[in-house]
């Protein structure tokens, strides 16, 4: 593979005058962030070791984390080697560049045609994509059916072996190819269908470890979209093997789904528009089935589904994207096959024909509204995963921060502290300070709209361990501690919170929003004053109520 290239605005060479507006705020962020030029290309001294450890192995107190700038990204989008969906590869990675995305994964999906031919020549393209814009990161995946449940993200590591792995894994352990999905006529073994997904996270591990792919990641993808995904399953995925399984999509794709007057009077965002079924985990409320401020339930709800499982004091990240098919208002459709042809024999989808009028669509182009931004400490593919994988990572929609870096201090120390995904060690009652800086738009996103940030807020949990019932999906002890108003506050700012350890451990995350539409939490207002609220059926513009979310940091309180 070519020898990857600094992005333009990392570039020292790349005159600042031909940047544009957010290319010359993220090279000032990484200024700050002392890793211009040389020092990101080659990357930092201080990059700890990315597998959990346990607080119990760790000794000493305060934590180190080292210097970081984030890349931008998005780890679900499909092309025409997917069966559903109708963009070719290059409109797609165009696109990609042309909002601002530093990385992506494109994740077909899973088909007996993409295993037997598809995948192997979308691999021809993206090696030649790597090679001719090597500024550009691009991940082959697979969007994995997983059997009694819903769909994952899986990619890996660029090498001889990517598009191997992905089709041995799709073949041996797809639900849909294997008809290990619940409700199907044959096959209605739940509990064979369960163990049958944690053998196939067990296997993906195994390849890492033997050095067959240099690494590999997973992701649930729209986990509450259909209600099938209980919480057991996902600790299980998650305890399956922690160092690949590291989170799921904090926020669906198919954010444009119901912008008024475009998909119908009962669309929502996300496309969550579907009801409990026979398959679906009894334990969750309908009100589940929708989406909060564009948020999947599980992370909308503070002391919710996500939250009960930073409960247990283990990082468990959120993501989003566009997971693009089709695109809101464009003028594509899909092509004609030629006589002879289908999916299952040639693994390609025919090129998409402009028609000059808007199509059937909810999605936005990768980086057009939802972004991933992940710490790293150089530039490259394994970079971004190893900060996917150490939990350095924050959300947001409709490009609302240029910026955002978090670090947990003790207030005794002069270092760094520690950042998302970190773990802070403290004594019992000892005084630490939550740092939180915020760089503002600089410019307006391609909506036209010059986004504000209205608010910051603090949630801040319990950490009480293991839960003894694993469908559990509460965390009562979690909630917003301290909302700070940022109205009208542009530039470059750092809040600082103080906290102090109590006689238990916890962790802190981060939300906030341009304030448009918020109301009491799905559990109350005394958990959640003001957080995102389900929208009206066929009037939720994405625009007009944009969210970021952040990653947590945990404190281990040492006795």
């Amino acid at each position: 593979m070519t020898e990857q290239q600094l992005p333009s605005w990392a570039d020292p060479s790349v005159s600042p005058a031909s940047l544009d507006a957010q290319g010359v705020s993220r090279r000032g962020l990484l200024h700050r962030a002392g890793l211009f030029g040389a020092a990101f290309a080659l990357g930092s001294a201080a990059t700890p070791a990315f597998a959990s450890a346990s607080p119990a192995h760790q000794k000493g107190f305060g934590g180190e984390d080292p210097r970081l700038a984030y890349l931008v990204g998005d780890h679900h989008v499909h092309s025409v080697y997917s069966h559903d969906a109708k963009y070719t590869f290059s409109q797609q990675a165009q696109a990609a560049a042309r909002y601002g995305l530093d990385w992506m994964v494109f994740n077909e999906h899973s088909n007996f045609g993409h295993a037997h031919y598809g995948a192997a020549l979308e691999h021809q393209e993206i090696l030649k994509a790597r090679a001719e814009n090597p500024r550009q990161l691009i991940f082959q995946g697979l969007e994995w059916y997983i059997p009694a449940a819903e769909h994952c993200t899986i990619f890996a590591a660029p090498g001889p072996h990517e598009v191997d792995l992905l089709t041995q894994f799709e073949l041996a352990y797809d639900g849909k190819l294997l008809g290990y999905t619940d409700g199907a006529p044959d096959n209605a073994n739940t509990a064979r269908n369960e163990a049958h997904a944690v053998k196939a996270i067990q296997w993906l591990a195994e390849q890492r470890r033997t050095g067959y792919v240099d690494d590999v990641l997973v992701l649930a993808n729209h986990p509450l979209r259909l209600g099938i995904d209980s919480p057991h399953e996902m600790r299980n995925w998650r305890d399956a093997a922690p160092e690949i399984m590291i989170g799921m999509e904090g926020a669906p794709g198919a954010q444009g789904a119901a912008i008024p007057g475009w998909r119908g009077a009962t669309s929502i965002r996300g496309e969550y528009e579907n009801k409990p079924s026979a398959n679906s985990f009894t334990g969750y409320p309908t009100d589940a089935y929708l989406t909060y401020g564009g948020f999947d339930w599980a992370t909308a709800t503070v002391g919710g589904l996500w939250d009960s499982m930073l409960a247990e004091g283990r990082l468990f990240s959120i993501t989003t994207n566009s997971d693009n098919h089709r695109t809101v208002f464009d003028t594509w459709k899909n092509g004609d096959w030629q006589p002879g042809q289908n999916f299952d024999n040639t693994g390609k989808l025919p090129d998409p024909v402009d028609t000059d009028t808007p199509q059937p669509g909810s999605d936005f182009w990768p980086g057009e509204f939802s972004r991933t931004h992940v710490g790293v400490t150089r530039y490259g593919y394994r970079a971004v995963m190893a900060g996917l994988r150490a939990g350095r990572v924050w959300l947001d929609h409709g490009h609302l921060l240029d910026g955002l870096d978090v670090r947990l201090k003790r207030d005794c120390d002069f270092g760094r502290g520690v950042t998302l995904g970190g773990r802070l060690r403290v004594r019992k009652g000892e005084k630490i300070t939550l740092y939180v800086t915020v760089t503002t738009a600089s410019r307006a996103n391609p909506q036209g709209i010059l986004p504000q940030l209205a608010h910051v807020d603090v949630i801040r949990g319990a950490v009480r361990g293991p839960v003894a019932d694993r469908d559990s999906w509460q965390a009562p002890d979690t909630k917003v501690v301290e909302t700070r108003d940022v109205s009208g506050r542009t530039g470059t700012y750092t809040l600082r919170i103080p906290l102090t350890a109590g006689d238990e451990s916890f962790y802190v995350r981060l939300r906030g929003s341009d304030g448009n539409r918020h109301g009491a939490g799905y559990l109350g207002a005394a958990v959640d004053p003001h957080g995102p609220i389900a929208h009206e059926p066929g009037n939720g513009d994405p625009w007009a109520d944009t969210w970021f979310y952040s990653n947590p940091v945990f404190v281990d309180v040492q006795r």
